[in-house]
């Protein structure tokens, strides 16, 4: 009987994990924290979970891996290699987990990470239909290599070749490939192709296959980019071991403590729309609007441990929010907030600033006024930057802001990125009396058409 492959999608994070099924019986591969989705999932498939397998220990979300285990009476597979904080079955090259109706052979795959492992699925006749490669092959790219230390990514960068090579000699060319990350994810050393690929399409546009080595290794290094803060603690939780993962809803606080809140210093979070947020919020708050980029902007920038208030439209909004921070081990959500946002001010006036687009900021930057020329800032990262950019604009990358805030200058100050998404939170950091803050919510390539790119 063939196995049939079911995706669950974490979009916010750009990773997948998968459901192998057959004949009643089904192993996940690299589950999320929340493992209500998998078991939901398993339901409907009218399947019994017997084996949970790990790829690697990962750096970007905390796995759900050891709750699903013991909820599931699963056997929990993990690489050997690593020293971890709880029972399981540690497998290295060549072992087979066998689950029945489902056969997966261990390929030692390092790269991403030292132990790093591939599944090689097999079906009934023992040939070869699919492999899940975590953080090795990717669509079209490769897992980065640089998330255990400078002083280790020569090394993997050159290892991630030869796994990825290895995969290609020694799997048919209708082999299907199903990794973890690459669909957005900061795991991926480059943005990945494609929902779905074969190692045939792989040998056409993977670049440890069309490349030689050196030139693989020096141009996967050169492009590394910064990655997310909060991966920091991803791998230390998971070696330890996640705690079971609570989606309870943060008890509710009036505005007269969510003032005290603010006044107190703390993470105050807005989950509502960019434009809604610019148009009128609690003076104080940050505006993270709640979408496929907000858990990774919003882990990257937050204080480790702090407490953390949320505002939303409801209460679907924090629930939803929750969720997606409880992926990466952010559980400190001490209180929400709900509803119409000027009764949540507590008699203070709300803050609002401009949203405009490229043309605008053209317009504005022609013009000659006694405030004199606003200034630009630009929150997108070095190497967006140095690819093009608005002539004379200040780069100080979202990540670094908090960091940078002196660089900022007073006045009239227009922020944008690549899409507006990353703008939005920088105007929420950077509002304040002296400035006066426009945020542009528009995409890049309207920057050029507008005349403004050098």
């Amino acid at each position: 009987m063939s196995a049939a492959v079911s995706i669950i999608e974490t979009s916010g994070l750009g990773d997948r994990s998968y459901l192998i099924s057959a004949d009643g019986t089904a192993v996940v591969v690299d589950p999320q924290r929340d493992i209500d989705r998998v078991l939901d999932l398993a339901r409907e498939r009218g399947v019994r979970i017997t084996h949970v397998l790990e790829t690697h220990i990962h750096n970007d979300y905390v796995t759900g891996g050891l709750e699903l285990s013991r909820v599931a009476g699963a056997e929990y597979v993990v690489p050997a290699g690593d020293d971890l904080g709880y029972e399981r079955r540690a497998v290295t090259d060549g072992d087979v987990v066998d689950a029945g109706p489902v056969r997966l052979q261990v390929m030692h795959t390092p790269g991403h990470t030292h132990h790093h492992v591939s599944y090689v699925l097999r079906d009934s006749g023992d040939a070869v239909v699919g492999v899940f490669t975590g953080g090795s092959m990717l669509h079209g790219t490769t897992g980065r290599t640089d998330l255990l230390g400078d002083e280790h990514t020569e090394e993997l960068s050159h290892a991630q070749f030869h796994s990825v090579r290895r995969l290609a000699a020694e799997l048919p060319d209708d082999t299907e490939v199903y990794p973890t990350h690459g669909f957005g994810s900061f795991c991926s050393a480059t943005p990945a192709s494609g929902d779905s690929s074969t190692i045939a399409d792989q040998r056409q546009t993977n670049p440890a296959l069309t490349k030689d080595e050196q030139s693989y290794v020096d141009e996967l290094i050169a492009g590394l980019g910064a990655y997310p803060a909060y991966y920091a603690h991803m791998g230390v939780i998971n070696t330890e071991g996640p705690t079971p993962v609570d989606l309870s809803m943060p008890e509710p606080v009036d505005p007269d403590e969510l003032r005290r809140r603010i006044e107190a210093g703390e993470w105050v979070v807005d989950l509502r729309n960019r434009t809604a947020f610019a148009a009128g919020h609690v003076g104080g708050t940050l505006g993270f609007e709640l979408s496929d980029n907000f858990v990774t902007y919003l882990g990257w920038l937050y204080s480790w441990g702090s407490p953390l208030t949320l505002i939303g439209d409801d209460a679907d909004q924090i629930a939803e929010a929750r969720r997606e921070l409880a992926r990466i081990g952010v559980d400190n959500l001490t209180g929400s907030a709900t509803g119409d946002i000027d009764s949540l001010a507590a008699g203070a006036p709300l803050r609002s600033y401009r949203v405009a687009d490229f043309a605008a900021l053209a317009e504005a930057l022609a013009e000659n006024t006694e405030a004199g020329t606003p200034a630009v800032l630009d929150v997108r990262q070095d190497s967006e930057f140095a690819d093009g950019h608005i002539t004379g604009a200040v780069n100080v990358p979202l990540h670094e802001l908090s960091k940078r805030l002196d660089e900022v200058p007073e006045g009239e100050v227009w922020v944008h990125c690549a899409s507006g998404y990353r703008s939005s939170i920088a105007a929420s950091m950077i509002d304040r009396d002296d400035r006066t803050v426009v945020l542009v919510d528009d995409s890049f390539d309207q920057a050029g058409k507008a005349g403004l790119v050098s």
